[in-house]
């Protein structure tokens, strides 16, 4: 398909007729009916992001205690403590259900 014209070599517009789409030179009389679809969508591959924590692997060895999952009631959870803030803020505690059926994650 062409997107300049061939008799002056500017840049052709899209334009609306009264039965279909046309591309058209703005200096000279040059016409021509779009036959077919010009773009197409292109989506980018997203980029596979790793978990914050360090997944599944961080969760090994890990101690428990008594938490009662917000999720499920259970009365015990891992739990580990990372420094996420600036040096003079308290760390935070994350905790892991210990129940196998819930898994849930939450902070403290």
């Amino acid at each position: 398909m062409l997107l300049f014209c061939p008799m002056c070599s500017n840049l052709l517009l899209v334009e609306h007729s009264s039965t279909c789409l046309r591309l058209s030179c703005s200096t000279c009389p040059y016409i021509s009916r779009i036959k077919k679809r010009i773009s197409e969508r292109v989506y980018p591959k997203l980029k596979e992001v790793d978990h914050v924590m360090g997944g599944a692997e961080a969760w090994k060895n890990v101690d428990s205690t008594d938490a009662v999952c917000p999720a499920c009631a259970h009365n015990r959870a891992y739990f580990m403590q990372m420094q996420i803030r600036s040096a003079d803020e308290p760390m935070t505690t994350f905790y892991k259900c210990c129940n196998q059926t819930c898994g849930h994650n939450w902070r403290d």
